[in-house]
């Protein structure tokens, strides 16, 4: 999803302080005084705290009451993830949230609720027709200070990063983070956001009309399940001395200072070590390079254990021998041209009986006669105010990458130097590439950094690479797909074939655990259908916060990257379906099936009622599950695209129909033809008799200078062409190329 964070923006950690007194100028009749408005709004402002493990205040910000029965907005950075939250309300009493009613966190917006049915909503304006130079004022809690006024003006409508911003005249402190933008009438037209770092009288607020967004389009979680959203899987680490883990799919998450001396926290794995000799590997990233987190091995379970990390931009190996400064020792501390610093890296251990050897992106950087310690639990481990992020981390007799033989060096870096000579003839190096791509990879990145005015022409054939090693896996895996079988994993694919970094089994392990915690439910295991879409209706909508994404023009492309629906919980229809369906395979309901409806993707499943006749019924997941019958489905699609569904329309779609479609999706998505040729030689790949998607390419590829590879296109369209083409019109563009 999209990141708010700017080089000279960042989220207050909640925000406004009182700004010396303005010169005040008469107001129209019809507009209120500060005084006035003040009195009116202040019944509606509370305080939002996180509350932590030993019930101390983690972080403190500002809402408002936007519902009468106890619906508070606020910003999605206040309540965070995985914490106890309470609403201090203007009368001085405290209330529990009970349920997170709905968040965006691209936009930084949430809104949770309280057990309370008597409060005073503050009136929601249309922030569409604000102008610039229009005077506004906001009520917060700077530094702790309560309801605290200050007025000011609206700056300017900004974009922020492909978001539309409000710019205010306004000092922003710690305290004020989801705090109201209040308009001279008394309605609300923003709330607080982001400070600038460029000068303290500018402030940002999103404008209201995108929390009303999140009001009609809520995605519930009750609390009890929000609280475990982002931990750690307990049954697979377990986190020593204090911080705080968290863990989004793939990744960990570290922060907060551990309670070891120098801020020491350990989060060691469950799983057995592997007898000796041993290695474990992890790729970590430090949000900051004076910080210090990475792997430990051979620890007790206590204060005892080794530690290999980067620290202070050096790659440094310690033993722990107790819990003070006087017991540790550094046996190694070096710098590295192989660590990258800001970037992921890849550390990686190896101990014997008397030796420790410590690799960084698979060069050996330190070699240590040691054999003090052979505790048995290996895992990672943080220092200081450290925030850092771990994935992949392994254990195993040994995780090194496989040596390139000197022959195939030899023979990549000849098929690389005939690239970079004649770019154009590049089939037979993406043949060689493509057999070895770890191998090509790696090598592919030390010479673009050796030859910098080739580097993009070398990250280009990268990136093919990685695309045509993707394409081949898809292909393959569809080939042998029935039904909805590898239809989650496919569509993961896909998202790969954008994001090379993206762990796929990460994701399908979540869906796994998903789907552990409903195979034994009752309604699952009912033999009806019925009562099993109901329960995993309720399961990801109502416990999980699912929800259709909120935008009308539906032209995310977050929403149809399958890791970032399960990350975010917002979806489009038919990356929402594929969700529902590979969750139900994975239970064993085969009654359950995709249907590529014109206009809507929906999923269906068929049931016998008594007198013997099979009814149908769909599943609009878009609209948070929607179950309708075959007449009304009918009467929704004809009423959407202004046509009726025929017959064949209504057949259980193919795992690979699926994911053309969604491929089609993204095509369609794509502002420019750079952006949309990927996703057709994708298409094309999967299904070369798509003639229609041919042409499409064929066009794209004159869009972009490619004229060969038009003409080729053209060629084959002409070698078999189906009727609805007109071949003369073709034909004559291909011999005018």
């Amino acid at each position: 999803m999209r990141s708010l964070l700017l080089p000279t923006l960042w989220f207050a950690a909640c925000g406004l302080a009182m700004a010396k007194p303005k010169p005040k100028t008469v107001a129209p009749e019809s507009k209120k005084t500060v005084p006035e408005l003040t009195a009116a709004a202040r019944p509606s402002i509370v305080t939002v705290t996180q509350i932590g493990r030993g019930g101390e205040q983690e972080a403190l910000g500002t809402g408002f009451v936007v519902s009468k029965d106890g619906l508070i907005a606020t910003n999605m950075h206040v309540i965070g993830n995985s914490r106890r939250i309470q609403v201090q309300l203007h009368d001085g009493s405290l209330h529990d949230v009970t349920e997170i009613h709905a968040t965006d966190s691209s936009l930084d917006l949430a809104v949770v609720k309280i057990d309370k049915h008597d409060l005073k909503p503050l009136a929601l304006g249309d922030s569409d027709k604000i102008k610039q130079g229009q005077a506004i004022m906001v009520i917060g809690n700077p530094q702790g200070l309560k309801f605290s006024v200050v007025e000011g003006i609206i700056s300017a409508m900004r974009e922020v990063e492909d978001t539309t911003m409000i710019q205010i005249a306004i000092p922003i402190e710690e305290g004020n983070s989801g705090g109201p933008l209040i308009d001279m009438e008394g309605n609300v037209q923003g709330i607080i956001t982001l400070k600038s770092a460029v000068t303290n009288n500018l402030g940002f607020a999103h404008p209201v009309n995108e929390l009303k967004l999140l009001l009609e389009k809520p995605n519930p979680v009750p609390m009890s399940r929000w609280l475990t959203i982002g931990r750690l899987d307990s049954k697979t680490w377990e986190p020593l001395m204090g911080a705080r883990w968290t863990q989004h799919m793939g990744v960990i998450h570290a922060e907060e200072l551990g309670e070891g001396f120098g801020g020491r926290a350990l989060c060691l794995h469950k799983q057995n070590t592997p007898a000796s000799p041993f290695e474990a590997s992890v790729q970590v990233k430090l949000n900051d390079e004076a910080g210090a987190a990475g792997l430990t091995f051979c620890a007790d379970g206590n204060d005892r254990h080794y530690g290999f990390y980067p620290s202070g931009g050096k790659l440094r190996l310690t033993r722990f021998n107790g819990p003070d400064i006087f017991s540790w020792t550094i046996l190694a501390d070096l710098p590295s041209a192989a660590y990258r610093q800001g970037d992921w890296n890849t550390l990686r251990v190896r101990v014997d009986a008397d030796k420790i050897q410590c690799f960084v992106n698979d060069e050996l950087v330190i070699e240590q006669q040691d054999s003090v310690l052979r505790d048995s639990r290996i895992g990672l481990c943080k220092f200081r105010q450290t925030k850092a992020d771990f994935k992949n981390f392994r254990m195993g007799s040994s995780l090194s990458q496989a040596k390139i033989s000197e022959q195939l060096a030899a023979e990549l870096e000849a098929e690389l130097n005939h690239f970079l000579a004649k770019p154009s003839e590049k089939d037979a190096t993406m043949q060689k590439l493509i057999a070895e791509p770890v191998a090509a990879r790696h090598l592919l990145e030390q010479r673009a950094k050796i030859l910098d005015e080739q580097a993009a022409s070398l990250r280009k054939l990268q990136n093919e690479v990685h695309r045509k090693t993707v394409t081949k896996e898809l292909v393959q895996l569809l080939q042998g797909a029935e039904k909805n079988v590898g239809l989650l994993k496919a569509a993961l694919l896909v998202s790969k074939h954008d994001n090379p970094e993206l762990d796929t089994e990460a994701y399908l392990q979540s869906v796994d655990r998903m789907a552990d915690e409903l195979k034994e439910d009752p309604a699952i295991i009912s033999n009806s259908s019925a009562k099993a879409a109901e329960r995993l209706l309720a399961y990801l909508f109502s416990e999980n916060g699912f929800h259709g994404t909120r935008s009308d023009a539906m032209d995310e492309f977050s929403n149809s990257y399958l890791n970032e629906v399960l990350d975010d919980r917002e979806g489009i229809p038919i990356t929402l379906s594929i969700v529902y369906l590979d969750l139900a395979r994975r239970l064993g309901l085969n009654a359950f099936y995709g249907v590529s409806l014109p206009g809507r993707f929906m999923v269906a499943y068929n049931d016998k009622l008594p007198e013997g006749k099979e009814t149908t019924t769909f599943i609009d997941l878009y609209a948070g599950g929607k179950l309708l019958d075959a007449e009304a489905m009918e009467k929704f699609i004809a009423r959407t695209i202004g046509r009726e569904v025929e017959k064949n329309q209504l057949q259980p779609a193919t795992t690979q129909a699926i994911i053309l479609r969604l491929l089609n999706n993204l095509t369609s998505f794509s502002k420019r033809p750079e952006q949309a040729l990927p996703y057709f030689d994708l298409i094309l790949s999967i299904d070369p008799s798509a003639a229609n998607d041919r042409l499409n390419r064929a066009f794209m590829r004159l869009k972009v200078g490619d004229n060969s590879g038009a003409k080729e296109d053209l060629g084959k369209i002409l070698e078999n062409p189906p009727a609805y083409l007109d071949i003369q019109k073709i034909d004559t563009l291909y011999h005018s190329l």
